[in-house]
């Protein structure tokens, strides 16, 4: 390989990435490392990005300032049935839209991705009414049982991989007996595992980060989720921005470790548009 070549295919391009990664990596340090200074380190100018000495009482502080490990488990809690619900419902329906023939369905499918059009802001006070009125709020119902009915870019993505999916193994399957639960849950679901990965990351991110649903239908500070502690702590506490450091640095280290773990499932996941291989 020629010196011209190796420097445009390999030095140059991960130069680049590098300097991008370096780029985009920085808010992340800067918050680590002012989560560990003392309170008059963090307003010195000109700045210091690395403290004299790291306060790694901050993080024992904030703890002890805020119930941050309820608030934590309040929200991996409603993660989880968010998580469920939608690996139980978009499936289904994704199948049941792209595998099985039934009148209406190009209809129905059409509907459905009509409602990703509607801004979040349009349905909020309809479905604030109705969830008033069955008395769920102050409860998890309303930020966890519409996951229970799929989301419809979630049921869009698996409609599009189901889509590259030969039908003659369900035709196998069928001359074999087999009847239409079977299919999906031996054949269909199998081949839709990186899909559902995505899907179960998606979800992660969206329930772990949402702050108007929990703002909105939460009252009760024992049922606050994280953004609702960090916003509280910020109100009561705002003064104290090392302790607020800390407490963020916390909240963005389950993110961080999913990212890790399911990045292989997310670059499988180009597949739900390349077809099935």
């Amino acid at each position: 390989m020629s010196a011209a070549k190796l420097l445009r295919t390999k030095i140059f391009p991960h130069t680049m990435l590098i300097l991008f990664s370096v780029f985009f990596l920085f808010p992340f340090v800067w918050l680590v490392f002012t989560s560990l200074k003392s309170s008059n380190e963090i307003f010195e100018l000109p700045p210091r990005i690395i403290p004299a000495s790291f306060q790694w009482s901050n993080y024992k502080a904030a703890f002890e300032t805020v119930p941050f490990g309820h608030y934590m488990l309040n929200t991996l809690v409603i993660c989880v049935v968010c998580i469920i619900g939608q690996l139980f419902a978009a499936p289904l329906v994704a199948y049941s839209i792209s595998r099985i023939p039934w009148v209406g369905s190009k209809i129905i499918f059409a509907i459905v991705l009509a409602t990703m059009i509607l801004p979040s802001q349009v349905q909020l006070i309809p479905q604030y009414i109705i969830f008033a009125k069955l008395g769920w709020i102050n409860t998890i119902l309303p930020l966890t049982i519409g996951a229970f009915f799929g989301a419809p870019f979630y049921i869009f993505l698996l409609r599009q991989f189901l889509l590259g999916v030969p039908k003659e193994l369900s035709e196998a399957a069928k001359m074999d007996g087999a009847s239409e639960f079977r299919i999906y849950a031996q054949i269909i679901l199998p081949t839709l595992k990186p899909a559902l990965a995505t899907v179960a990351l998606f979800t992660f991110v969206g329930a772990y980060t949402d702050f108007m649903g929990p703002l909105i239908y939460l009252n009760d500070s024992a049922k606050w989720t994280l953004t609702l502690g960090l916003q509280g702590f910020q109100q009561d506490h705002g003064a104290q921005w090392e302790k607020l450091m800390a407490a963020s640095t916390i909240m963005a280290i389950p993110m961080i470790l999913l990212y890790f773990f399911g990045q292989k499932y997310y670059m499988q996941s180009g597949s739900a548009f390349t077809g099935f291989k």
